[in-house]
């Protein structure tokens, strides 16, 4: 996911009039209401798609040209944009939802969707065979009980690490913190490196962030500051102090080395364990197409049992609440949560299936299947945090800097900024 935890430029124009935008939804609903139910002109319908992975338009456009070829009624087009988030905020200002839209499960996601711009799937046939934890994670991160959206696929975000590196200095995967700081300590003895740190992109000091908060702190504690009833300062010190940690385990340059860098970096050897999401292992085998590579949950805690998995949902599937085309709309994306569709996908983007009934059998992701077999899974904590905060700059900037206690107050600071703009 260097997709669903990617920076987001927040247009103030464009989030400055999404309530008007939201308001105007219904009736727009009611205008093409007469248009929503099918083709009956003979004309080849169109349906544009717009989804946020670069990563994944590639595998997208075989699924697309599968679906075209079986619906030769019905054209759909896929729309890629650089910075899509921005690009679909900037849209929602002028009205403009696309006809299928794939996202993240963000923030983003969260403001659109309170805004009334996408299709209502709670009572929708469509929805039956999607995993409920996802299910329930799109109304955890929504706050209400409406579906307005379908989760395709989901992520897992943890440790990769180089199998043959850890053999050649006899460690064993940790299961709790301090073996984790224990291993590292020895790879650096060793003078190797433990983690290879690409801070150049803040969007990257998102993974362990993520891990850190959500498994140390739980994601509840999002509600709580809401409510003003806990504060960053009373509460993330423990999540600072080991984001801190971990610096002292990265290569000399960790502030000049960018996502892509570490990708080729740690596929050359150049670390024993890299802190990212299965997001990173197609770029890494591209790099280096004999590596063999292993996960693990992030070892957070001191307790085994309290570390899950962090996993969110990667892409999900929407409709514009205003398409014309809202049945041709749906059947591409229930051609789309077809079995043999979604195990190509997640086999090529190795993902997992929000869906049931497919699994992912790739033995490089045998250090996450017991967590998902036994569901011991938690959301991403920047999930829950306003885009617009930009956490990942600020994360950037205290590890720079190591003033633990100003960037609890900044923490603090920026989300009531954020609240007192709503």
């Amino acid at each position: 996911m260097k997709k669903t935890i990617k920076p987001v430029v927040v247009s103030v124009l464009a989030m400055s009039v999404l309530s008007a935008c939201g308001s105007n939804s219904g009736s727009n609903a009611a205008d093409n209401s007469t248009n929503s139910g099918g083709n009956t002109s003979g004309e080849k319908v169109k349906i544009e798609f717009f989804q946020g992975k670069a990563e994944a338009k590639a595998t997208f456009d075989k699924l697309v040209a599968k679906f075209n070829e079986a619906n030769p009624n019905i054209v759909v087009s896929q729309v890629n944009p650089p910075d899509a988030e921005t690009v679909l905020k900037t849209r929602a200002a002028k009205k403009d939802i696309p006809d299928v839209v794939g996202m993240g499960a963000t923030d983003t996601y969260k403001t659109l969707s309170a805004s009334g711009l996408f299709e209502d799937f709670t009572a929708d046939p469509l929805a039956k065979n999607i995993q409920p934890a996802y299910v329930q994670m799109m109304k955890d991160l929504t706050g209400t009980d409406t579906l307005n959206a379908l989760p395709f696929s989901s992520n897992a975000s943890g440790v990769i690490y180089n199998k043959a590196m850890f053999a050649e200095a006899g460690v064993t995967v940790p299961t709790t913190w301090d073996e984790f700081i224990a291993v590292a300590q020895k790879f650096k003895d060793s003078g190797k490196n433990a983690f290879y740190l690409t801070f150049k992109d803040a969007w990257t000091t998102l993974t362990p962030f993520n891990s850190l908060a959500t498994l140390i702190k739980g994601n509840d504690f999002f509600k709580e500051r809401t409510a003003g009833t806990v504060t960053f300062a009373d509460s993330y010190n423990e999540v600072a102090e080991k984001l801190l940690k971990l610096t002292e385990y990265g290569q000399k340059d960790i502030f000049g080395k960018n996502y892509n860098d570490g990708n080729t970096a740690f596929a050359k050897g150049e670390s024993a364990m890299y802190l990212q999401g299965v997001w990173a292992i197609p770029e890494i085998v591209k790099a280096n197409p004999s590596i063999e590579l292993g996960v693990f949950p992030f070892p957070a805690t001191s307790d085994a049992a309290d570390n899950k998995v962090i996993s969110g949902v990667d892409t999900l599937l929407t409709i514009s609440k205003n398409t014309k085309h809202k049945e041709e709309a749906k059947k591409f994306i229930d051609f789309l949560l077809q079995p043999e569709n979604v195990t190509l996908y997640i086999n090529e983007q190795k993902a997992f299936p929000a869906i049931q009934g497919v699994t992912q059998d790739d033995p490089t992701m045998d250090g996450f299947k017991e967590a998902f077999a036994a569901g011991k899974l938690a959301d991403f904590a920047d999930h829950y945090i306003p885009s617009a905060m930009k956490v990942e700059t600020i994360n950037q900037a205290f590890l720079q800097k190591k003033d633990i206690n100003a960037y609890l107050k900044q923490l603090d600071t920026e989300w009531d900024k954020v609240a007192d703009r709503k």
